[in-house]
């Protein structure tokens, strides 16, 4: 009885065997799950914590566009050439969350308080508002079965169906309706349309020209009922200098220029930020623009602001002191633009319409003048007036006849085509098929032998023409035909550009050119061996007469000397930041001894018996050494266009002083001062070069004396009209 007992309750112990292990199993699949919970939220709060409360707060850092002062720019004298002047503003900042109706309603009540322009809402402008003022009437403009049609269009995405019926519906819009709008309706749509034109959390000024006090008084009263309207300070930039390599920016108005939307845009501008559009402002635009305002909005889970935190105030921008001396450049400006109205009333200078003038330091290559003017004819009054054409030192290419023969020289010693010391006979050049080739001094049939230091001071184009012969391995025989190793092209020109000639001088203003290389015609050896063939820029010249000047090394010239801390008070010049340094972009490949040749033939020129520019210099309180040109290979290409082709004759001038340690170097040309059949060619370049050398070392004195009476001053010098404080 017992053993059957036993085997009834078998069954049993195996249910109850078999409910423990599944109870087991359960407990331990709880156990992973929670262990695996458990996992997660600790990855959750550890390593995703602070990502997912970013989240749920939506904190997020912007650039706000908040009006930052621009970088002045001073002189190197500490003269200010442009600055800010401040203004009333009143501004506009939206939300992500801001409607359409928001911002039309505000406009509502800030046309009530203020005066503003409409001549800028266009037939665009008038049709968006006319579809936010009657929404019912503009839906139906298009009907239901386009509306279906378009929608079901399956190849378009639907920001491009919307568009489309956008479109259709703005095509609608009648011109009657387009011009239902009274003066108060234009007046809120003009400000209005200013309000939807920026970023949202960006200001956008509404008004920041001729707010009158009570316009800023009464709208700053009520800030409190127009939701982001603000009143606040903005700034208008000021030039001073008029000289067209400072530059100019655009307005808010304007904002980025289109073409460089998408530069600018990747670097955290606005559409309406202002930026330099053109030379100095728009080569340093980094240091100038200023640091804007970096906000953090704190959001709701709503998306609505609840708190606006500033992370890093917006700073104005650096200060630059350019190399340019104010008072020098002026100086310059007025020593071109009188000659060149004196000129001009000459029979002979009917093409005569430019002159350019550049003065820098050989060693440092600091710019100290860039002068260029130009002759236009007003025509209102009949009469000619002068206009800033200082772009031209740099953007214009012209023959420059002698003055190359620096060039010529050294790279005759530098391909054996020439010796330190040796004469050449100067003669006429009788080439077969080719009219006679002579040098100014020898009309005759003359053969007079010439050293290579009379060869600069009297301007031998012989001499030139047996280098460049050399160089081309030929024999110089009276009436041969003339068959030169064309590859003699290569070995000038690139030895030119070793000097600056033909190259870009790597300034810091954009817009350089190089000047035109005509080709490799043999018989244009010769003209290219005197500066009548290729063409080069004024500062070209000055840049290739200071690697002569210093003993060698090519250095680029630069506008910008130094970078400071914005001024703390308009007093005095901020904290230096960098001073913009010396860069030597090569050295020519000639010895100390053939280059200091070269600087006695230049010596020659001022103070040699027979040197072209004998007496220029007599009576100077310092010593010079230069080289005169004339090029009379030259066409015309000025503003008639009706005259281009026209044989003109340019004049030019390089040099530099004092002869033994050269402060300066500068290069002087008149292009077509006359026509090639005047027989008294008018010299303006000799006459300018001297008077602009007096006057530097004029005001190098004037200013050692204020120094040692005490009586100079470092602090900045600003017009009284303009207003400077922060």
């Amino acid at each position: 009885m017992k053993k059957q007992m036993r085997k009834a309750d078998q069954p049993k112990i195996k249910q109850r065997k078999h409910i423990a292990f599944r109870m087991n199993f359960l407990f331990f699949s709880i156990f992973i799950l929670f262990s695996l919970l458990i996992l997660r939220l600790g990855y959750l709060q550890i390593v995703k914590g602070e990502t997912y409360t970013l989240e749920l707060e939506r904190k997020e850092e912007i650039p706000v566009n908040t009006s930052v002062p621009r970088g002045r720019i001073y002189d190197r004298n500490g003269t200010l050439l442009v600055g800010n002047n401040p203004q009333k503003a009143i501004t506009y900042t939206k939300t992500t969350s801001t409607t359409a109706e928001d911002m039309y309603k505000t406009a509502v009540k800030l046309a009530d308080l203020i005066e503003k322009d409409t001549k800028r809402v266009n037939v665009a402008d008038k049709k968006d508002f006319w579809i936010l003022l009657h929404p019912k009437e503009a839906i139906k403009k298009v009907t239901k079965e386009e509306q279906t049609t378009i929608l079901n269009e399956s190849d378009l995405s639907q920001k491009e169906k919307t568009r489309k019926l956008n479109k259709l519906t703005r095509d609608r819009i009648t011109e009657e309706e387009i011009d239902s709008f009274s003066e108060q309706e234009l007046k809120v749509l003009a400000i209005y349309r200013e309000m939807v034109s920026g970023y949202a959390y960006s200001p956008q000024i509404v008004k920041n020209e001729e707010v009158t006090d009570e316009e800023f008084a009464a709208v700053s009263e009520r800030l409190n009922d127009l939701q982001g309207v603000d009143t606040t300070t903005d700034w208008e930039r000021v030039k001073i200098s008029q000289n067209t390599i400072l530059g100019s920016t655009t307005s808010p108005l304007e904002g980025i220029p289109f073409a460089d939307l998408n530069y600018f845009l990747a670097r955290d501008y606005s559409r309406n930020d202002r930026v330099g559009k053109s030379y100095f402002e728009s080569y340093y635009e980094e240091l100038l623009k200023g640091q804007k305002t970096v906000v953090k909005n704190i959001k709701d889970r709503t998306g609505r602001v609840i708190e606006t935190k500033t992370v890093r105030e917006g700073e104005p921008g650096k200060d630059l002191v350019l190399t340019i001396d104010n008072e020098l450049q002026e100086g310059m400006e007025e020593l071109i633009s009188s000659k060149l109205l004196e000129l001009k009333t000459s029979q002979y200078a009917q093409f005569l319409d430019r002159a350019f003038l550049v003065m820098m330091n050989p060693n440092t290559g600091e710019v100290l003048s860039m002068v260029g003017k130009k002759i236009v004819k007003n025509s209102d009054t009949g009469k000619n007036e002068i206009r800033d054409y200082t772009i031209g030192t740099f953007g214009t290419s012209y023959e420059m006849g002698s003055t190359v023969k620096l060039a010529t020289l050294l790279t005759g010693y530098e391909y054996g085509a020439a010796k330190i010391g040796e004469t050449k006979i100067d003669e006429p050049i009788y080439l077969k098929g080719t009219k006679v080739k002579r040098t100014l001094f020898n009309k005759g049939e003359s053969r007079i032998p010439t050293n290579d230091i009379q060869a600069i001071g009297r301007s031998s184009n012989v001499y030139m023409f047996k280098i460049a012969m050399g160089i081309g391995n030929y024999s110089y025989v009276r009436n041969s035909p003339f068959r030169i190793d064309l590859a003699a092209f290569d070995k000038m020109r690139n030895s030119y550009a070793s000097f600056g000639l033909g190259a870009k001088t790597e300034i810091d203003l954009p817009g350089e050119v190089t000047g035109i290389s005509e080709g490799k015609e043999a018989g244009k050896l010769l003209d290219l061996a005197i500066g009548q063939y290729d063409t080069y820029t004024p500062l070209q010249m000055v840049q290739y007469v200071s690697t002569v000047a210093n003993g060698g090394y090519r250095i680029a010239p630069r506008v910008l000397k130094e970078i400071h801390e914005p001024s703390p008070d308009g007093e005095v010049l901020g904290s230096l930041i960098e001073e913009n340094g010396v860069k030597v972009l090569n050295r020519i490949n000639n010895s100390a001894k053939e280059i200091e040749q070269v600087k006695q033939g230049m010596y020659y020129t001022y103070y040699g018996p027979n040197g072209t520019a004998g007496s220029l210099f007599k009576g100077a309180s310092y010593e010079a050494a230069g080289k005169t040109g004339t090029a009379e290979a030259g066409y015309y290409e000025g503003e008639d266009r009706n005259l281009w082709g026209t044989r003109t004759i340019s004049v030019t001038h390089v040099g530099f002083a004092p002869f033994d340690k050269p402060e300066i170097a500068y290069a002087v040309v008149f292009p077509h001062v006359a026509t090639a059949n005047v027989k008294n060619t008018p010299h303006p370049n000799n006459e300018v070069a001297r008077a602009a050398t007096d006057l530097f070392f004029e005001l190098k004195q004037k200013r050692a004396t204020e120094q040692s009476e005490g009586t100079s001053s470092v602090k900045i010098k600003t017009p009284e009209a303009l207003t400077i404080g922060e």
